[in-house]
């Protein structure tokens, strides 16, 4: 008896393509792998034994295999329309079963993976008669049918681990491949597969220009479903060092190419995306990030500046707390969206540069001609016009939003939460709220009359440059983002730097009173304690992780200003400990302190009582996880949502919030949410709502 295999079924419709699927799926398997092959085909007995034949599959093909053991199984004969002769299929290292029903639901307690194959029905059965012609197109319907009902009872594409859409073109075995290394009960066996794409090899150019971001991304990555700008649009010139350090690159990527991805997490099941196949597991996201990153898989390229060598894009949600002591709460966003670029480009803003970077895959070459004439073309003389004409394009449409807590409401909850600092739940409270708009828009498929995020989000960057600025779209969902705030870095020789904001005043178009706004800042008591009590968080959260003593505070209370608001800034340092998973230390300070309040995880439940809906991406995070195991994020603030609701409509969203400590005045905190919301409404061309 030989040790249990790992059998995949590879399930689907007639005329998916299941069986070629499952025949080049085993050929590149054998490159490292023992693989035997059973077809269901071989075992129905007759045209109308899909039920007969699913169960002789299970009991005398699947059971023995599954018990290490040869499998000795009747064949029908096709022509003769009856039993015919014995044969054997023999374990090996893995088995894959294919054909209607090798899935099905008393098949499944003996399956490592379950592979759903789909294509359109015009395709399925113009693929299902050209192969097996006159034979089976007088079967046709009653086999459909037969389908049809098994399907009703059991619905296997519901259960199944992986969905391929099976287009014939020859990508769909290599998107599968890449789609099972995410499953536990598989991945083990495909270790070669993943040393092969762990040994990829990066390829980067330096280019001496610099060409307009804008025009850059709409060129490269305009057409993209799911592409990510991580955008430092605050110019670093003339800016105090520790600014101009968080302002120097910007980063321009889609999930393109021979390895790119999309992953989603919602609720504990996180669907990867790769190509045409996208596969589901259940279980916390951290775990899963943990799997995909932290290992120094890349090195950076010889005098590249950025801590970014490819890896994964995207936000992490506020309601990704329920993994890191927060109580579980629904999202109507993904709890996470990231993508996997295999190709990027790099523009380093203080040495006038632009770094194009891609895995050393077959379609590199191609895309490495292309990004270079993009950024030729960005760099032009004349470029720049075009880009600034656009950005500053009215919008037909000003959406009015409606405030989830009026101003009485919103004050009524500062009082509460004051309250719970009197008994001494909390010391600080950052309470949030949120307005929505709706519009006849949706991402990347604005009407007429409606709102584009990708011109939204330009004129908020004219409007309002920030050190981590952000343009994300992930098909169907866009986020609009000029935050001022980094939540965490990591750099791949692991040190790490949080930099929280707490403390706030407008700017005034008056430099005399913009002077006195921002001494007023400097020396408010309150917003140092709100600071100050934030930092002692980072402090602790980031000791979790660090090399015991390597904690330090290198500024505290800096006050910086932006396009619209002066705010108190601090900085807090740490040294990784050498082996410790970065995912985990990802989550030991997630969500932000600077968005909870302290202490972190009672003051969470105090939240979820007042502000009693989830916030999303808000207060999440945004940035990068590179494979030579740096990242970067910023805090999810002054952030846009656009989330198409599937009806030819979209809802807009902003969240604004502020911290409450026992010396808060109600109105100046209702003050504070205005002021912040101020930047991106203005954008809009509309104004806080009213009441």
């Amino acid at each position: 008896m030989s040790p249990a295999p790992v059998i995949i079924a590879i399930d689907g419709r007639s005329g998916s393509g299941k069986t070629t699927l499952a025949i080049e799926l085993a050929a590149r398997l054998r490159e490292h792998h023992k693989v035997s092959l059973f077809h269901l085909e071989d075992i129905y007995p007759g045209w109308n034994g899909l039920a007969a034949g699913i169960e002789r599959y299970v009991t005398t093909v699947l059971s023995p295999l599954r018990r290490g053991e040869a499998a000795e199984w009747v064949s029908w004969d096709w022509e003769r329309h009856y039993d015919g002769e014995v044969r054997t299929t023999r374990p090996a290292e893995i088995v894959l079963v294919e054909g209607v029903g090798a899935g099905a639901a008393a098949a499944r307690p003996l399956l490592d993976a379950v592979i759903w194959a789909d294509s359109s029905d015009p395709d399925r059965r113009a693929r299902a008669l050209a192969r097996d012609g006159e034979t089976y197109e007088p079967f046709w319907d009653q086999w459909a049918a037969q389908e049809d009902q098994w399907l009703a009872d059991d619905d296997v594409p519901a259960r199944a681990d992986v969905h391929v859409l099976n287009r014939a073109d020859g990508a769909a075995p290599d998107d599968v491949l890449q789609a099972l290394q995410y499953l536990p009960a598989v991945a083990p066996a495909l270790l070669p597969e993943l040393a092969v794409r762990r040994a990829m090899q990066l390829r980067a150019e330096r280019i001496d220009a610099e060409p307009d971001a804008a025009q850059l991304f709409d060129a490269l990555f305009g057409g993209s479903a799911n592409a990510v700008w991580l955008d430092s649009s605050l110019d670093p010139a003339g800016l105090a060092p520790e600014a101009a350090e968080r302002s120097r690159f910007s980063i321009l990527a889609d999930d393109g190419g021979r390895f790119g991805q999309a992953v989603r997490h919602s609720s504990g099941l996180t669907r990867v995306s790769a190509g045409q196949a996208t596969a589901t597991t259940d279980g916390p996201f951290f775990r899963w990030l943990d799997g995909v990153w932290g290992r120094r898989a890349l090195r950076a390229p010889e005098n590249y500046p950025c801590g970014f060598t490819l890896g994964w894009l995207g936000y992490l949600g506020y309601e990704l707390k329920r993994e890191t002591g927060g109580t579980d709460v629904a999202s109507p966003t993904p709890d996470a969206c990231l993508i996997f670029a295999g190709r990027a480009v790099v523009l380093d803003h203080a040495e006038g540069t632009a770094w194009l970077l891609a895995l050393d895959t077959p379609d590199a070459d191609d895309w490495l001609t292309t990004a270079r004439g993009a950024v030729a073309a960005a760099a032009a003389p004349g470029s720049r016009v075009s880009a600034a004409l656009r950005s500053t394009a009215p919008q037909l449409a000003s959406p009015q939003f409606t405030a989830r807590d009026g101003e009485a409401g919103y004050k009524a909850k500062v009082a509460d939460a004051q309250r719970e600092i009197a008994e001494g739940n909390t010391y600080e409270v950052c309470l949030t709220t949120a307005l929505t708009a709706a519009t006849s828009a949706v991402p990347h498929d604005a009407g007429p009359d409606g709102l584009d995020p990708w011109q939204t989000y330009l004129e908020l960057r004219r409007r309002n440059p920030a050190p981590f600025a952000s343009y994300l779209r992930f098909d169907g969902l866009a986020v609009a983002s000029t935050s001022p705030e980094r939540f965490l870095q990591i750099a791949a020789d692991g040190r790490m730097r949080a930099e929280p904001i707490k403390g706030t005043r407008g700017r005034d178009a008056d430099p005399g009173a913009d002077a006195a706004l921002r001494q007023e800042l400097e020396t408010s008591a309150k917003d140092r304690a709100e600071n100050i009590m934030i930092v002692d968080l980072l402090r602790n959260d980031l000791s979790h992780f660090a090399v015991p003593g390597s904690v330090a505070v290198s500024r505290l209370c800096a006050i910086e200003s932006y396009a619209t608001v002066h705010q108190m800034v601090s900085t807090i340092d740490a040294q990784l400990q050498p082996g410790m998973p970065r995912a985990e230390a990802v989550a030991a300070c997630f969500p932000a302190g600077s968005m909870t309040g302290a202490p972190k995880v009672s003051t969470m439940a105090i939240l979820d009582r007042l502000e009693a809906a989830p916030r999303g991406v808000y207060s999440g995070a945004i940035g990068y996880f590179s494979l030579n195991g740096a990242a970067d994020l910023a805090v999810a603030i002054r952030t846009l949502v656009v989330r198409a609701l599937g009806d030819g409509t979209a809802e807009l969203s902003l969240g604004v919030g502020g911290a409450v400590t026992a010396d808060s005045s109600p109105q100046e905190e209702y003050e504070e949410i205005r002021t912040k919301a101020f930047g991106v409404l203005s954008a809009l061309g509309t104004d806080f709502p009213q009441g």
